[in-house]
Parts: structure tokens; C-alpha cells; sequence
């Protein structure tokens, strides 16, 4: 329901519907009509998505092409053509979607924008018709393409045109995807039915506002049909981020520069630029030689690469990056928290980072799985690097964990599969891979983020086939054979340096990483910078062929 003054008074005042407290109507729209005391987001029509998201005076309406507009002469307690233009009159618009093109921040867009307030923002030949014209305009100009979506579904009057309204506009993303341009789904409350389950969920990015809520059927269908009892929170945008299937939830006034900072990373590469010069004229010291490198006690470098005061993904993210916005869910499960991945400004340049996540303290660290990927963290990691390589953006991924998680859910939930499938997929990926191993590096849930072009690591960081404490309950029968295990193993930097598994070791401060994390970071943002500027000036087909020779002389005898 939308707050509105009392029509008696027309008093300044209104209550809020979400917590029935009074509000100053004036503030209320200065604050984009989000209650001040609860929080709670009011519903907005077209016009006011315009005036909100985009540059003043940006947006100008695309051109509409004729449709049926009463294709089954349709009437039920009133006809449908009467129902149509009633409802004309009442909002002022021709349809349940404005469709422009536009800029925020001076990033170019082609918006298509949905009123709820039009029969239920429902999807019929009008709409699917605007929708698909509207991709096709970004498509023409290679430009993304946004969509603020709020339906309540397919539109009951045009029967099967209007379900085959969901395959069209369907298809009309998957040219976007073919061309490399990035789509961005805006969700608002409510969006359900054919909506939910053709464009609306197909963007490359998904952001819900707060307060939106999003599902095929909603929840009195599926109460009133099916009987059953809807659990606490049941399609809330929180519980579709815990589910995995939206990137983020954002505050209303948050919305605008959010698609600021995507837009500015697709414009980066579709304008053809490239890393500056000045990465490669900075030299930081990487070591080359494996003589270079002291020799170290195995188990004490266990301890070190193990140590919680070394930094994690998120504080290299801080550290080295800007405007990083963090992305979500795997679109199937769930948001695995222990693998975590978004775009940020590496000197200037978008990246996409991903890596594992363990923690400072027992209690980071449980919530955090210990660093040890499940299924989901997998397919996040894949879903996020497949859009780098839509957006034509370098991937950096840190890796630090045991191993994947090894419990009954991940095993039901696929562990084998989702591993396998990131072996192929980043065996292929058409663009710059850089991996930096930055504390452990075990098995399978490493090597799942390190099939890259170059594997870096810092000094004090192993990599291996397995724990040493698993080795030593294998091989040895005895978990106290774990030092012995991790000598046999050469997990070292030295040893991996020697066996071609790095290419090259960055140096850690005097002590470790955890005495100075903020030296430590530095210098491997010097290590990336250097290296994904070697690397930029290779053409995508010579990044893949190059990288699968890499792990092709694996186990070959010189």
C-alpha cells in the first residue's frame, strides 16, 4: 500500500504502513519514501524509478512498437479492454513498463522499468514486446542493460501469449550474453510468477532492495493451494541472499551508486582499455629461483602459512582495492561463506577477485567453515569468473584454505562435480588469471581457484595433495607423523618454486605476514600489477593456449 496524506486534511503528515507511525510527508519523499523510524521501502512507480536511478535529464523513453492488445477478447467480471484503459487513466502510463535509455554517472544504460501500479506490473505482449525491444537497443549500441522489475506475473487476459512472453524476452538476454554486455536485474517488491522466472532472474548481476520480496508462486497460492504452513522470512530478500540467489540486498539510497560501480566495470574493457604502463615499469621482487629462497622447516611453515593474524581475501579486497562490491550466491543453493568474490579498482583497473575466507578468531572462523569451500562456494567462484570473462575482466584469486569441506551436505550437494567444473572452466577462461596462494594451499579446494596463467605464493604459504596430518593418518597410521608428513610432502615455497608449481614467490615481511598484514598486501599488489601487465598484452586465445600448456608438462620428464 502506498502512504499517502489523509484525504480529509491533507495534512503533512502520513503513517507509514510498515510500522504505523507518523511521518512528515515532505521528509518521507526526500528520504526516496523509505520510513526514517523502520526502514520500511514504499513502493515506487516508473517515473520515480527514473527520477531516482539515473542522471537528471538522462532518460528518454524508447519507441514502442504495436501489439495485440486484446488478443482473446477476454472478459471476466469486466472486459479487458475496459480494465486496460481504466487502468491508463488512473496511472498515466501506456503500459507496465517504461522503457528509456539513460546514464548513471555518465555511464550509459538502457533501462527497463516496471510499475506495479499497472494491473500488477503483469506481463503481456506489451510488455514482453518493450522488454525485448529494449535489449535489443542495448544490443545495437553495446551497452548494459538494467531491469527494475515488480510483477506480480504473467497477464491472465492474453492467455499463451502472454506465457510465451517469458521464452522471448528469455532469448532476448541470451543475445546480451552472446555479445559480452552486462545485464543487471533491479528486484523490487514484489516480483513473482513469469517475471521471476524469465528476466528477472537472468541478469549477470541480481540485486534485491530492502524489503522486496521475490518467488514463481507467491505465498497466497502457495498457502491456498498446497495448504502448507510458510516458514519465517519465506521469499524476503534477506532469505533470498542467504538462499543464494540474489547478489546483494541494498537500501534504496544505496541502489544508485551500486549500479554506478557495475557500470563503470563493463564500460572498462568495451572501451578498450588497457593496464597502465606504469605497472610494468614498477618492479617488485619476486623470487624466480628456488636458491633465492632459505630453507625452512616444513612444520614450522605449516604453522606460519596457518597462522589467524595472516590476512584474508576480504582484507586484501580493503587493502588493495576500490569500490569493491562484494557479490553473492551461487543461484542454485546457497552463499557460501567460505569462498567469497566481487569486482573492485586495482589501480584503476576492475578485477574480478575471488578467494577463500577464513578468519581471525574461533568465532570468524566457524561461521566462516575454516576457509573450506562447499558445492555453492564452487559455483559462486564459477558464476563470478564467467562473468569476468563476459565483461573482459582480469581474475585474481587468493587462495588460503585446508581443503574443501569434506561433510555430508557438500557430498550430497555435488563437492566432486562443482571442483571439476572450475578445473574446466578456468582451463578456458579468455582472459588474464592470476592466482596467489597466500597461506594453504590443500588439494582439490585449492587448486579448484589456481588453474591460472600465473600461480604466485607467498613465501611462508604451502600447496599440497593433502594435509600433512592427512598424510600422516594414511601413510603413517600415526596423526603425530604429521612434521615428518610435511617434510616428505616439499610443501614449501622453495620446493614448489623448484618443481615449476609456482612461478613465482613473493617475499613476506620479517616474521610473517601476520606481523605487518598491511606491508604484506602492498607487496602483492606489486606482484599483481607486474604480473597483469605482462599478462594484458596477450590476446585471449594465447592466455588459454599458454595456460593449458602450463599444466600439460605436469609430472613430464625433462
Amino acid at each position: 500500500m502506498t502512504a499517502t496524506c489523509a484525504a480529509t486534511d491533507c495534512s503533512p503528515w502520513m503513517r507509514c504502513p510498515g510500522c504505523q507511525g507518523p511521518v512528515f510527508g515532505e521528509h518521507h519523499r526526500r528520504n526516496l519514501r523509505v520510513c526514517p523510524g523502520c526502514g520500511h521501502h514504499d513502493r515506487l512507480g516508473a517515473r520515480e524509478r527514473l527520477e531516482q536511478l539515473f542522471d537528471p535529464g538522462s532518460p528518454s523513453t524508447l519507441a514502442a512498437a504495436p501489439t495485440l492488445v486484446d488478443p482473446l477478447e477476454f472478459t471476466d467480471t469486466r472486459p479487458y479492454l475496459a480494465r486496460l484503459e481504466q487502468t491508463r487513466r488512473g496511472t498515466g502510463l501506456e503500459e507496465a513498463v517504461v522503457c528509456a535509455s539513460a546514464s548513471v554517472d555518465g555511464h550509459p544504460v538502457v533501462a527497463a522499468v516496471m510499475d506495479f501500479a499497472f494491473m500488477g506490473g503483469s506481463l503481456g505482449c506489451a510488455v514482453g514486446e518493450r522488454i525485448t525491444a529494449a535489449a535489443e537497443h542495448a544490443l545495437e549500441n553495446r551497452i548494459p542493460l538494467l531491469i527494475v522489475a515488480a510483477s506480480g506475473g504473467a497477464r491472465m487476459q492474453e492467455g499463451a501469449l502472454a506465457l510465451m512472453q517469458m521464452a522471448k524476452t528469455a532469448q532476448a538476454l541470451a543475445d546480451l550474453d552472446d555479445a559480452g554486455l552486462l545485464t543487471v536485474s533491479l528486484v523490487t517488491d514484489p516480483t513473482y510468477g513469469g517475471v521471476a522466472a524469465s528476466y528477472a532472474t537472468l541478469a549477470d548481476v541480481i540485486v534485491a532492495e530492502a524489503g522486496a520480496h521475490m518467488g514463481f508462486a507467491g505465498p497466497r497460492v502457495i498457502a491456498g493451494t498446497l495448504g502448507q504452513t510458510l516458514p519465517e522470512g519465506f521469499q524476503t530478500a534477506e532469505t533470498l541472499l542467504a538462499g543464494g540467489l540474489v547478489d546483494g540486498v541494498r537500501r534504496r539510497a544505496e541502489l544508485r551508486p551500486a549500479l554506478a560501480h557495475l557500470l563503470s566495470a563493463a564500460a572498462w574493457a568495451r572501451d578498450g582499455r588497457t593496464v597502465p604502463a606504469a605497472w610494468g615499469e614498477a618492479a617488485p621482487h619476486l623470487v624466480r629461483d628456488p636458491r633465492e629462497l632459505p630453507e625452512q622447516d616444513a612444520w614450522q611453515t605449516v604453522a606460519l602459512a596457518r597462522d589467524p593474524g595472516r590476512p584474508t581475501t576480504l582484507d586484501y579486497a580493503c587493502y588493495l582495492l576500490e569500490d569493491f562490491q562484494e557479490l553473492h550466491g551461487d543461484r542454485m543453493s546457497g552463499d557460501c561463506p567460505a569462498i567469497v568474490g566481487g569486482i573492485g579498482r586495482l589501480g584503476g583497473v576492475p578485477v574480478m577477485l575471488v578467494g577463500h575466507q577464513k578468519g581471525h578468531d574461533t568465532r570468524e572462523l566457524v561461521a566462516r567453515g575454516f576457509g573450506m569451500g562447499s558445492p555453492a562456494g564452487f559455483r559462486k567462484a564459477a558464476r563470478l569468473m564467467r562473468l569476468a570473462a563476459k565483461l573482459g575482466l582480469p581474475i585474481v584469486t587468493l587462495v588460503d584454505t585446508p581443503g574443501a569441506c569434506a561433510g555430508v551436505e557438500a557430498e550430497v550437494g555435488g563437492q566432486a562435480h562443482a571442483i571439476a567444473e572450475n578445473l574446466r572452466l578456468m582451463a578456458r577462461l579468455p582472459v588474464p588469471v592470476v592466482a596467489v596462494v597466500t597461506g594453504e594451499g590443500g588439494s582439490g579446494g585449492a587448486l579448484a581457484l589456481a588453474v591460472a596463467d600465473r600461480v604466485l605464493a607467498l613465501g611462508n604459504a604451502v600447496y599440497s595433495v593433502i594435509s600433512p596430518e592427512g598424510c600422516a593418518a594414511i601413510l603413517w597410521r600415526d596423526a603425530a607423523a604429521a612434521p615428518r608428513a610435511a617434510a616428505a610432502l616439499r610443501i614449501g615455497a622453495r620446493d614448489l618454486l623448484g618443481q615449476g608449481v609456482l612461478d613465482a614467490v613473493v617475499p613476506e615481511p620479517d616474521g610473517g605476514a601476520h606481523r605487518d598484514p598491511a606491508l604484506t598486501a602492498r607487496l602483492v599488489g606489486q606482484a599483481l600489477t607486474a604480473t597483469l601487465h605482462e599478462l594484458s598484452r596477450q590476446a585471449p586465445a594465447e592466455l588459454v593456449s599458454a595456460r593449458r600448456r602450463r599444466f600439460r608438462r605436469f609430472g613430464i620428464s625433462a
